[in-house]
């Protein structure tokens, strides 16, 4: 049990989960729950599937590289960028194959609404994603319209990027919301990659990610986004969160979590990635921010959601 609901004192709701933590030098440092079980870690495999891309001849860097790594607020200046990659090789909006949606974040889709916006693919969180695939298929020859396909050959780079940077085998792949292949991989795995990108040396491709990450935290995911403030608060640090209750994270120096609550919460993702984090000895004023978020009452602070304690 890794997370407390309190209300007026009273404890309402418990969410339960698992993580990993890895010291430095890659060692397990702690862990909680099953991280050695297998999970699906969603949009928290973006960065490694950026890699992929990159590895496969993507020319991209700087903000628009970290949109291709984001589950995006739907902000104009994403959907601006989304429209830069595809024009970037030769593409229209209309060649995404990612479901059509508002965006993500509520105050934007309310603008989004009042503006006249109907779903489209464009602002579903994932077209950055998309658009950089459609791009990495212009450059290799590669067909567009099958893009989503397992076996296309861009899925294929992807999978075997993921299991090298993971040091495992992928363990099950299923389709995600975005309809392209999720790869699952257990939470031990998931903090390997995430460390391997981190702590990659200058002109490889995974210190490119790591870079854009770090630089465009604003592009990674928005303006209210908690994945935002922790990647713009605790220097050198890469993060992605994903659906379903998952979030990885890690330094340059070696340290990396990946964790995953088994009823899905957002919620409860930021006050246990504070927590793991502290517990490594990161100090930084945003895990206080991110240790609990506040529950109302009338209208009025009552209580809070808040990491349970090991």
């Amino acid at each position: 049990m890794l997370v407390e609901v309190v209300r007026s004192g009273f404890v309402e709701g418990r969410h339960r989960g698992s993580l990993v933590a890895l010291a430095a030098d890659g060692t397990v440092a702690f862990e909680a729950g099953v991280p050695h079980q297998p999970t699906l870690p969603r949009s928290s495999n973006k960065p490694m599937q950026a890699v992929a891309m990159l590895r496969s001849g993507l020319r991209l860097d700087g903000e628009l590289l970290a949109l291709a790594c984001a589950s995006h607020s739907g902000e104009p200046m994403h959907l601006e960028g989304v429209r830069s990659i595809l024009a970037g090789a030769g593409l229209h909006e209309t060649d995404l194959q990612t479901p059509p949606d508002y965006p993500v974040d509520e105050v934007e889709k309310l603008t989004y609404v009042a503006a006249g916006g109907t779903p489209e693919p464009l602002a579903m969180n994932c077209s950055g994603k998309h658009a950089a695939m459609l791009a990495t298929c212009v450059v290799n020859g590669w067909p567009t319209q099958t893009y989503r396909e397992a076996e296309h050959p861009l899925q294929r780079a992807v999978r075997t990027t993921i299991e090298e940077l993971a040091g495992e085998k992928v363990a099950t792949t299923g389709v995600d919301g975005c309809g392209a292949p999720v790869f699952g991989l257990t939470l031990t795995g998931l903090a390997r990659a995430f460390r391997a990108i981190a702590v990659a040396s200058p002109g490889t491709d995974e210190h490119r990610v790591a870079e854009a990450i770090r630089r465009h935290p604003l592009w990674l995911g928005g303006t209210r986004r908690d994945v935002t403030r922790l990647v713009g608060g605790v220097p050198g640090l890469i993060a992605k969160d994903g659906a379903e209750g998952v979030y990885a994270a890690a330094l340059p120096d070696g340290r990396a979590v990946a964790l995953k609550i088994d009823d899905g919460s957002q919620r409860a993702r930021p006050p246990v990635m504070s927590a793991a984090l502290s517990r490594l000895g990161v100090v930084a004023p945003v895990l206080d921010e991110l240790a609990s978020s506040v529950l109302l009452g009338g209208g009025q602070p009552v209580g809070d959601v808040r990491f349970a304690g090991w």
